[in-house]
């Protein structure tokens, strides 16, 4: 009976040992994985040798636009190097709002198309940028301003011929009377007639006012 109970004490004890043996080698807690995750860099693309590397441009935003220069301000604006730009309506109503001229009719209205030509024969015929010819209202009064543009510059003389060749007219000679015909008007005609040139733009102002309207236009181009 002794025999028996010593063999199951130690069959237990056996059993007992092999589970402690086996809860020791077990472990509940998860494995240490310290290894950070490995991220991949943006490609650089490489710098050639002796350059400075930059950093790209920022994108603008899609609804933003671009900022455009505003232009000029002024009657005149020239390009860098190149001729003034010059309004010669605007540059006329400048002339008769700073001094005295009589009322002036404007040819530039096609149904003045004839009287332009019996007055300025030829001048139709150039090719202008802009062209404008006023004329007294009245016969006896002494006032006229004729402004032109020539696409040409080669077209400058023969406007100034055309002008002087107005002057000649309504000044006349010892053997014809001149289409001004008063002697007052013929006068003021003779000694009050004024042609300027600059670049491609002719002027021819007769009057009272017509070395104010030299002095402005020649302001135009210094």
């Amino acid at each position: 009976m002794n025999m028996k109970k010593r063999l199951f004490t130690l069959a237990l004890a056996l059993v007992l040992a092999l589970s402690l043996a086996a809860c020791g080698g077990r472990s509940d807690a998860p494995a240490d994985d310290s290894t950070p995750p490995q991220t991949e860099a943006p490609e650089v693309p490489e710098t050639p040798e002796g350059e400075t590397p930059t950093a790209p441009a920022p994108e603008a935003p899609e609804d933003q636009e671009p900022e455009v220069p505003a232009p000029g301000d002024g009657e005149n604006t020239a390009p860098e190097g190149g001729e003034a730009q010059i309004d010669l309506t605007s540059f006329y109503n400048t002339l008769r709002e700073e001094n005295t001229w009589p009322e002036l009719m404007d040819l530039a209205d096609e149904s003045m198309a004839e009287l332009l030509e019996s007055y300025y024969p030829g001048l139709s015929e150039i090719p202008t940028k802009q062209r404008g010819v006023y004329i007294a209202a009245i016969s006896a009064a002494v006032g006229e301003i004729a402004l032109v543009e020539v696409e040409d510059a080669g077209d400058v003389q023969a406007v100034k011929d055309i002008f002087q060749a107005r002057i000649d007219y309504q000044v006349g000679d010892d053997s014809n009377p001149g289409g001004a015909w008063y002697p007052e008007t013929i006068e003021g005609w003779k000694t009050k007639s004024h042609i300027v040139s600059s670049g491609n733009y002719v002027m021819l102002a007769v009057g009272d006012s017509a070395a104010a309207a030299v002095e402005r236009f020649e302001g135009l181009f210094a």
